[in-house]
């Protein structure tokens, strides 16, 4: 992978004359732990909230069940809570910031609870309308898009550590449907998702395992 500081390309695993070296592109999407802010339903996007003491505990939880997969890219959000989730789950070392694993930006409604903006705007749905000052379900789409292209043009087992509303319009355009379907993908805090190809189907994707929850068996509210 290219360090830091690299011009937008691909995350593309080194190749050789014959056979890939690795196994064909196998992503594990995992949402940060608990924060606050999950607990009470308010929306959480550039707010660099920690994890609660449980969120600390769920993350940590992870590492039993990452433990042993070799990972050929480890890659995640800017975000605090992200970041921590990785770090508690045994997989820093190498890791990588990604900005497009960054969840929605909910600009003028960052902090809000869904009725709170109903309050001032009825009927808001964020997968139809998004929020004035942050991003659009097509922005969200586009980023998603940029990161599966990069994502689908290399081999090997990847962990993408990242947020619950980015994490289903991801994987909404991982199977080619509009990225507003995410909104039926429920994702809880510290989960795992598998998302891969079909066997004998290279070209198929596939939602190979979907809100795995955190080891202990926890869960809260989607934030």
């Amino acid at each position: 992978m290219s360090p830091p500081g690299r011009p937008k390309g691909e995350y593309r695993s080194a190749q050789h004359e014959g056979p890939p070296l690795r196994p064909p592109l196998q992503i594990y999407f995992i949402r940060h732990g608990e924060t606050a802010w999950s607990l009470s339903g308010q929306h959480t996007g550039r707010t660099d909230l920690p994890l609660t003491p449980h969120g600390e505990t769920m993350a940590r939880g992870l590492a039993t069940a990452l433990t042993g997969i070799d990972f050929s890219h480890v890659l995640t959000s800017p975000r605090l809570r992200a970041r921590a989730t990785c770090a508690l789950a045994g997989l820093a070392a190498g890791a990588l910031t990604e900005p497009d694993l960054a969840e929605w930006d909910y600009g003028d409604y960052e902090g809000l609870r869904t009725a709170e903006i109903q309050q001032q705007q009825a009927h808001w749905d964020v997968w139809r309308d998004g929020c004035p000052g942050g991003e659009t379900p097509a922005d969200i789409s586009a980023r998603a898009d940029r990161l599966i292209g990069r994502l689908r043009g290399g081999t090997g087992t990847v962990a993408l550590f990242s947020h619950g509303q980015f994490g289903r319009a991801f994987a909404a355009r991982w199977i080619g449907l509009l990225a507003a379907q995410g909104q039926h993908f429920a994702i809880g805090p510290a989960s795992i998702s598998i998302l891969s190809f079909e066997v004998g189907h290279p070209r198929r994707p596939v939602i190979a395992l979907w809100n795995a929850p955190a080891p202990d068996g926890s869960t809260s509210p989607a934030g």
